[in-house]
């Protein structure tokens, strides 16, 4: 079964606001499987546009990946940073076919 995996760009905006939600969402994530892989650090922009920020929760799979944007917590958790950041969020399914 393949992972599911939120891809998340962002910008934040007011950063001490901000923190509120980076509390909040760690409970729902928890309770789906969700772990960060990454979660901010440096990056270089090769091409296109980028925001500020970039985060990867893995998810044990898509469903659950769904399931935990869809929750209740989490949907409390996201309002939290309403007008502390712009977020382009996706959620995706892994890829478990043949490797180079």
């Amino acid at each position: 079964m393949s992972k599911g995996y939120w891809v998340v760009h962002a910008d934040v905006t007011e950063p001490e606001g901000y923190k509120a939600y980076m509390g909040a969402d760690m409970e729902p994530l928890r309770k789906f499987g969700g772990r960060f892989l990454v979660r901010g650090g440096q990056f270089e922009l090769l091409e296109g546009a980028a925001r500020s920020r970039t985060v990867v929760v893995e998810f044990p799979d898509y469903q659950s990946a769904l399931a935990c944007y869809h929750s209740p917590e989490y949907q409390a958790a996201a309002a939290l940073r309403k007008g502390r950041a712009e977020f382009d969020l996706i959620i995706v399914e892994g890829y478990d076919g043949p490797q180079p």
